[in-house]
């Protein structure tokens, strides 16, 4: 037997009252007595109501619906982003669709254009940052979108992400006032907006502690475990001299601790190990990690707020938030 839905017209039969009072008091409007929502809010618990959220996006042309669209949902930093996102939507009465791009800039393309099929009302983007030819798409389109985590030096894009230079010059000047001289940075791929910019408060330190930077001493590789793992292994075979490692984030630091305990380093005696983005797993490993920590919550949650900012027309100008940052000290270094 087919299932028969609800609707306001069966409600407002069995409150003796007019579709139109029916519509004005499921939709919350101040222009209908308290007493009469109240009785039809109950009758429409009773019947089974369920609102119809495509025929009310159909009218008011908004979706109540934000495409979200991340580099790589297996990394825990993302995930963390994530519950800020999720935490804001709930609060705004907002539903997010997900999209992951694991680090594909074809992904990106095709994600961003199956979510405004979707008719989402915005985008947040963690954008893979190789190609900049989608962003200036939603640009010339008049998408609303905040970028999150990163950064477009030439173009102008609400965007929220963290004092990565400042990051990596805490980083360095810690390993620095240890006594470590022969820092090897392992570093994401340069043209990442956090990359360059962390290996930049990386060389800002080295110029203000007098040690002369050393272009070998940098390798840019992936930003996993294994692709840690390996350039860490590439280091010690070609026989580079250090003694401490930053790594671009926490991952690519426990891969970099993996490849020295096999080779029998000590962590931090011989050589010390300082990651980025303080996940979860930091303060779990042997040795603890120490890092870098990110406000990666706040930045999902206030992105969330950038676009809907945007999305109620509030504001016109584009809007850059940069998150401080701080260095959190355990055992490796």
């Amino acid at each position: 037997m087919k299932k028969k839905y609800v609707t306001i017209r069966d409600i407002a039969e069995k409150a003796g009252v007019s579709i139109n009072t029916v519509s004005r008091a499921l939709n919350n409007k101040p222009d209908i007595s308290e007493e009469t929502k109240r009785k039809i809010l109950k009758i429409a618990r009773e019947l089974g109501y369920v609102k119809n959220a495509t025929a009310s996006s159909l009218r008011s042309k908004q979706t109540n619906i934000v495409g979200v669209i991340i580099a790589d949902s297996a990394n825990p930093f993302y995930a963390e982003v994530l519950k800020g996102i999720e935490a804001a939507s709930r609060k705004y009465g907002y539903q997010i669709m997900l999209m992951n791009t694991e680090r594909v800039y074809e992904n990106e393309e095709k994600a961003i254009e199956v979510l405004l099929q979707r008719r989402v009302d915005g985008l947040l983007i963690t954008p893979v940052q190789d190609r900049s030819d989608d962003i200036k798409a939603l640009i010339e389109r008049k998408v609303p979108f905040v970028i999150v985590g990163r950064h477009f030096e030439e173009l102008e894009v609400d965007e929220i992400h963290s004092d990565e230079v400042k990051g990596g010059f805490f980083a360095t000047r810690h390993l620095i006032k240890r006594g470590r001289k022969n820092i090897l940075v392992i570093t994401g791929y340069l043209f990442k907006s956090a990359a360059y910019m962390r290996l930049e408060g990386y060389k800002k330190a080295l110029k203000e502690y007098g040690i002369p930077f050393r272009e070998e001493l940098i390798i840019e590789t992936d930003i996993d475990i294994e692709s840690g793992y390996q350039a860490m292994r590439e280091a010690i075979e070609k026989g580079l001299e250090f003694d401490a490692v930053f790594c671009y984030n926490d991952l690519l630091a426990f891969g970099a601790m993996k490849a020295l305990k096999e080779r029998g380093y000590r962590i931090p005696e011989d050589v010390a190990v300082v990651g980025y983005d303080d996940i979860v797993y930091s303060s779990f490993v042997c040795p603890s990690l120490t890092t870098v920590r990110i406000k990666k919550f706040e930045m999902g949650y206030e992105a969330f707020r950038m676009l809907l900012q945007r999305l109620k027309g509030r504001r016109k100008k584009r809007k850059r938030v940069i998150l401080d940052v701080e260095l959190v000290v355990r055992e490796s270094g």
